[in-house]
């Protein structure tokens, strides 16, 4: 036992607020990564994680209640999370894990000098919507009509449609973009469409939305329609092709912000990190059950094929 361990008395109480679905794995992540860093759960700290379940008033009262109950921080999964946290609580740290530009954003003043009580970890999701594109183009050359849905009142939402209606126009596709503002209109969205309607699927960057990617895995194999996601283990969920990070890696590199914090380090002198490991990610055997053959020169590039 170090020195730190031995002294330590006080067990962390860590606020995680996420929308549920695929972003459990940033949790699962932030424990690894925090047991790596000799930090056990239960001894050295409790996580109380609140699922908002793509709802933003529900994130928004978790961060008040959270506050209301002195926990020494926040862990925020998703950059349309973050914002809320951010919104109605006054002085806890708030680590946070964005695939936006938490500069823009207005989230910190700078990535090498957050200064103020959030950082974290960053990834490009919203900047990567044209090269998702582009790989979908590859892969299905005759694909035309585009399917995405968000919330355009989403900033990163928003900024995600304007990058892919830009680069779907220079590629000769239709990015056909269906407003959704709750789970409930997205579930009744998806529950409309018929087969054969699109060509494909794309993922932007909705927290929301992301929710409920297994539902959207669900139904786009049911129509028979491609997708492409941003999270590898969305393929291996019966995605048909994803290209990003996964967020079991954000939420490995984020535990040593938490751990800095327990230690007493400011926010805001820890710098935001970009994590910029991206893996191209292919389901052959989703590809067989929709009726898709990915062209070998697209295959042989991918960092993980599912069979």
């Amino acid at each position: 036992m170090s020195p730190a361990e031995a002294q330590q008395t006080k067990v962390y109480r860590v606020g995680v607020i996420l929308h549920g679905g695929p972003y459990y794995d940033a949790i699962n992540g932030l424990r690894d990564g925090l047991k790596e860093l000799r930090l056990t759960e239960g001894k050295h700290y409790v996580l109380e994680i609140r699922d908002a379940k793509g709802d933003l008033k529900a994130v928004e009262e978790a961060a008040r209640n959270l506050e209301r109950e002195k926990v020494d921080l926040i862990f925020a999964v998703a950059t349309s999370v973050t914002i809320a946290v951010k919104r109605v609580t006054v002085n806890l740290p708030i680590v946070f894990y964005a695939g936006s530009d938490p500069v823009a954003l207005g989230l910190v003043e700078s990535f090498a000098n957050p200064g103020g009580r959030l950082t974290g970890v960053h990834n490009q999701t919203t900047d990567l919507t044209a090269k998702r594109l582009e790989i979908l183009k590859e892969m299905l050359p005759k694909a035309r009509r585009i399917l995405t849905f968000y919330n355009p009142s989403n900033r990163s939402a928003a900024e995600s449609a304007k990058v892919g209606r830009e680069a779907s126009g220079q590629m000769g596709l239709e990015l056909v973009e269906r407003h959704v503002a709750s789970v409930e209109e997205l579930q009744g969205a998806l529950g409309a469409l018929k087969a054969r309607e699109m060509d494909a699927y794309l993922l932007l960057s909705d927290g929301m939305v992301i929710s409920q990617a297994q539902l959207i895995i669900d139904t786009a194999r049911a129509k028979r329609m491609a997708t492409m996601f941003h999270e590898g283990n969305l393929v291996a969920n019966g995605g048909l092709a994803s290209y990003g990070i996964s967020y079991q890696r954000a939420g490995h590199v984020s535990a040593k912000y938490i751990q800095r914090i327990f230690t007493g380090t400011n926010p805001k002198d820890l710098p935001v990190e970009t994590v910029d490991k991206l893996d191209l990610v292919f389901n052959l055997a989703t590809a067989k059950q929709i009726g898709v053959t990915i062209p070998p020169n697209v295959l042989a590039r991918a960092d993980r094929v599912i069979r």
